[in-house]
C-alpha cells in the first residue's frame, strides 16, 4: 500500500487498533441504546403514520380503528421482547437467530434466517436513508428532486463512520438519539397536558378537511383485510429489535445481562411512543390520506405534512423552536436508523462466515477493530436497492419486514425447541419451574410473530414483498454453494494419506496457515533443497487457530521447527515482511527464498474465496533485495476439470512413473 493511500486510510478511518485493545471498543448501555436501538425506536416516526395512511382508504370512520391496532402491534411487541430476552441470555455469543435456529432446527432452516436478516439488515438501510431524504426534501427542494444523489451520500457518511469502529460511531450518534428521544416525549407530555389538563382546544392543520374514502362501508372479508394489512403495516416499529441478540458481544461484560436490559429499554421507549403518536393524534383530529387528493377542503397547493410534523405543528403552535426541534431530529433519527444495521449484518456476516457460508474476509475485523468488509458489503447492497427503487419509500416498504419475521418465526420455533431439550435432562424443581417459564414465552412469541408473518405474506406478497423474498432465495442458494466449496476444498485438503515425496527445490522459509496437504508439499520441497537454515513461520492473527496450529504441528512427524511470529494489528503482510527483513540483516549475503502455497484453482468465483493474502505478500516481497519467492501449487479438483483432464497426476508421481506414459 502506497504512502498516500495509507494516509488517507489513516484521515478517513484513524489509526488501527491492536487486538488486545478490543475490550476498551466494548459498549456500555448508554451507548449501546442508541447504536443498537435506533432503527427500532426511528420506527415510530413512521410506523403510525402507516397505519392511518391504509386506514384512510375507508374515510374518517376508519381512523376509530388506529387505538385498537395501535395496541395489537405495542402486544406483538411486548410479547417479542420478552422473548428475546430469552434468547441473549441462552446465546449471547452473537450468532442471534442464526445460532438459535441452526442449533435446534438445522442448517437449512438456520441458513433461512441468515439469509432473511441479511436482507432485512440492507433493506433497513435503504428505507431509512430513503424515507429521510424524503422528510428533508419537504422543505429542501433540492434533495426533493436528487434523492437518490443524497441517499447514496448518505450511506457513504455512516459507512465511513461505522468503519471508524462501533463504539466511536456509537458516540457520535448517542446525543442525537437521545435528541430525538428527548424531543418526542417532549412533544407528547405538552401536547397531552395542553388537551387533558390545561383544557386547550389543539387541533392539527387538517383537523378541518374531510376524507373522500376510496372504499366507504367497508364490512366482512374487505373490512378484515383492511384491518390486517394496517396491522402489517404498523408492525414496521418491531424492526430491529433482533439486532440486539446479534450484537451481544458488542456489550460490556456482564453481555447478556446488558443486552437484556438494553432490549428491555428499547421495547418500553418504543411502546411508548408509538401509543403515545396514535392518542395524540386521534386527540388533534389529525387527517391523513394515502393520496392527497382525498383531502377534502384542503387549500390549493396543499402539501400534506408527514404525521409527525403535524402533531408537532399543533402542539408547539404558540413555540416555533418546538415545532423546528422536533422535525430535526426526526429526520436525522431516520438517517440514523441504518446505523442498527450497520452494528447487526458486520456481526451476522462474521457468524455466516466463520460456518463456512459466506467468504472468509467477512470473519476478520479491520484496523479498527470493527467488521469492515460486512459494513463495505452492506453498503454497496443498500446503494443498490436505493438506485433501483430511485429511492421511493412507497416502493420500498413493500419489501420491507418479511425478512425479520421470517426470522422471528423460526428463532421462537428454535427456543422451543431448546427448553424442551433442557427440560429432558434437567432435574432441579427450581430451574425446571425457570425452564417452563421461558418456554411459555417463548411459545407466546411463536404464536403471536407466526400469526404477523401470515398476516404480512398474505396483505403485502403482491404489493412487491416477493421480490425480498426472491431476494432471500437468491442468498440462500448462493451460501449454500459457497459452503458446499469450502466443505469439499478442506475435505480435499485433509486427506490423511501422505506420499512423502521430496522434490528437487530449495527454500528456506515456509509459509504456514494450516497443516494440511499443501503445507506438507511446502516442507517437502523445502527439505529436498537442503538449504543451510530451514524454518515455518505462522502468523498469529487469531489466538485459538495459532494455540491449535502448534499443539497439531507438535504432534506431528515433521523435524522441521514451526515459529510464531505475532501480529497485534490482525496483518499477515508486514510481520512477514519484517520478519524476512532481520533474516537479511543478519546474514546480508544469503539469498532467502519464501515458499508460499497456492492454490489453483479453476473457476474465478474461486480465486475471489482464496489467494488473497498470499497475493498481497508476493506483490511485496518481490520488492526485497535479496529474497525469491516461489509458489508451490496445489491444484484443487476444479483446476483439473477446467482444463478439460480428469484427475491430474502430480508431479511427483509422474517423476515416479505413475504418470501417463503415451
Amino acid at each position: 500500500m502506497s504512502k498516500l493511500t495509507t494516509a488517507t486510510k489513516r484521515l478517513v478511518l484513524g489509526r488501527p487498533f491492536r487486538s488486545d485493545s478490543l475490550g476498551h471498543t466494548l459498549l456500555p448501555k448508554r451507548i449501546a441504546l442508541p447504536v443498537f436501538a435506533s432503527d427500532a425506536m426511528s420506527s415510530v416516526a413512521y410506523a403510525p403514520e402507516e397505519i392511518f395512511l391504509v386506514l384512510s382508504v375507508s374515510g374518517l370512520a376508519g381512523y376509530s380503528y388506529a387505538p385498537w391496532l395501535g395496541l395489537a402491534v405495542a402486544a406483538v411487541m411486548f410479547i417479542v421482547v420478552t422473548s428475546y430476552r430469552q434468547n441473549v441470555h441462552a446465546y449471547p455469543s452473537g450468532g442471534g437467530d442464526f445460532e438459535v435456529v441452526t442449533t435446534n432446527l438445522g442448517p437449512t432452516a438456520g441458513l433461512t434466517v441468515g439469509s432473511a436478516l441479511l436482507v432485512d439488515y440492507v433493506l433497513t438501510v435503504a428505507v431509512s436513508i430513503s424515507s429521510a431524504a424524503s422528510t428533508i426534501g419537504s422543505a429542501i427542494p433540492f434533495i426533493a428532486t436528487h434523492k437518490v444523489l443524497f441517499a447514496v451520500a448518505a450511506i457513504a457518511l455512516l459507512t465511513a463512520m461505522n468503519l471508524r469502529g462501533v463504539r466511536e460511531s456509537g458516540r457520535m450518534f448517542a446525543l442525537l438519539s437521545y435528541a430525538f428521544v428527548f424531543g418526542m416525549f417532549g412533544m407528547l407530555a405538552w401536547g397531552l397536558l395542553r388537551i387533558f389538563v390545561l383544557g386547550d382546544e389543539v387541533r392539527a392543520e387538517s383537523a378541518s378537511f374531510e376524507l373522500h374514502a376510496e372504499e366507504e362501508h367497508l364490512a366482512g372479508i374487505a373490512l378484515v383485510f383492511l384491518l390486517a394489512r394496517a396491522f402489517s403495516s404498523g408492525c414496521a416499529a418491531l424492526t430491529g429489535v433482533e439486532a440486539i441478540s446479534n450484537g451481544v458481544p458488542a456489550f460490556r461484560k456482564p453481555k447478556s445481562r446488558n443486552a437484556a436490559t438494553t432490549l428491555l429499554m428499547l421495547g418500553g421507549i418504543s411502546i411508548v411512543l408509538l401509543l403515545g403518536i396514535i392518542v395524540l393524534a386521534r386527540q388533534l383530529h389529525v387527517v391523513f390520506a394515502e393520496d392527497p387528493a382525498q383531502l377534502v377542503g384542503a387549500p390549493e397547493g396543499y402539501h400534506q405534512k408527514t404525521l409527525i410534523a403535524q402533531i408537532a405543528h399543533a402542539v408547539f403552535d404558540n413555540f416555533t423552536p418546538g415545532f423546528f426541534f422536533v422535525a430535526t431530529v426526526t429526520s436525522v433519527i431516520l438517517v440514523l436508523a441504518a446505523n442498527t444495521a450497520y452494528n447487526g449484518f458486520p456481526v451476522l456476516g462474521s457468524v455466516l462466515a466463520q460456518a463456512r457460508f459466506l467468504p472468509r474476509q467477512l470473519h476478520t475485523r479491520g484496523d479498527r477493530l470493527a467488521f469492515s468488509n460486512g459494513i463495505l458489503f452492506l453498503a454497496v447492497g443498500a446503494i443498490g436497492f436505493v438506485v433501483a427503487f430511485d429511492a421511493e419509500v412507497t416502493r420500498l416498504i413493500q419489501l420491507y419486514i418479511i425478512g425479520v419475521f421470517v426470522s422471528f418465526t423460526l428463532s421462537q420455533t428454535g427456543m422451543l425447541r431448546h427448553w424442551t431439550r433442557l427440560l429432558r435432562r434437567e432435574t432441579d424443581p427450581a430451574e425446571r419451574r425457570r425452564m417452563l417459564r421461558s418456554r411459555a414465552i417463548n411459545a407466546m412469541g411463536l404464536v403471536a410473530t407466526g400469526t404477523v408473518l401470515v398476516i404480512v405474506l398474505i396483505t403485502k406478497f403482491f404489493a412487491g414483498a416477493w421480490i425480498a423474498i426472491v431476494t432471500m432465495a437468491v442468498i440462500f442458494v448462493v451460501m449454500k454453494m459457497i459452503h458446499h466449496h469450502y466443505e469439499s476444498v478442506a475435505r480435499e485438503l485433509d486427506e490423511f494419506e501422505w506420499d512423502g515425496v521430496l522434490p528437487s527445490r530449495s527454500h528456506s522459509i515456509v509459509l504456514v496457515s494450516r497443516l494440511h496437504l499443501p503445507t506438507r508439499r511446502a516442507l517437502a520441497y523445502a527439505r529436498a533443497g537442503r538449504p543451510d537454515t530451514l524454518e515455518a513461520i505462522t502468523v498469529n492473527v487469531d489466538e485459538d487457530d495459532t494455540r491449535s496450529l502448534v499443539r497439531d504441528w507438535e504432534n506431528s512427524d515433521i523435524p522441521v521447527p514451526l515459529k510464531v511470529v505475532e501480529s497485534p494489528y490482525r496483518e499477515i503482510t508486514k510481520p512477514v515482511l519484517d520478519y524476512v527483513k532481520r533474516v537479511r540483516k543478519d546474514a546480508p549475503r544469503d539469498v532467502v527464498t519464501v515458499f508460499i502455497p497456492e492454490y489453483v484453482v479453476g473457476h474465478w468465483w474461486e480465486q475471489v474465496l482464496h489467494n488473497q493474502s498470499a497475493l498481497r505478500l508476493k506483490g511485496r516481497l518481490l520488492f526485497e533485495p535479496g529474497v525469491m519467492v516461489t509458489s508451490v501449487p496445489w491444484q484443487l479438483s476444479s483446476s483439473a476439470r477446467a482444463r478439460g483432464g480428469g484427475e491430474g497426476a502430480a508431479p511427483g508421481s509422474v517423476r515416479r512413473g505413475y504418470g501417463d506414459n503415451g
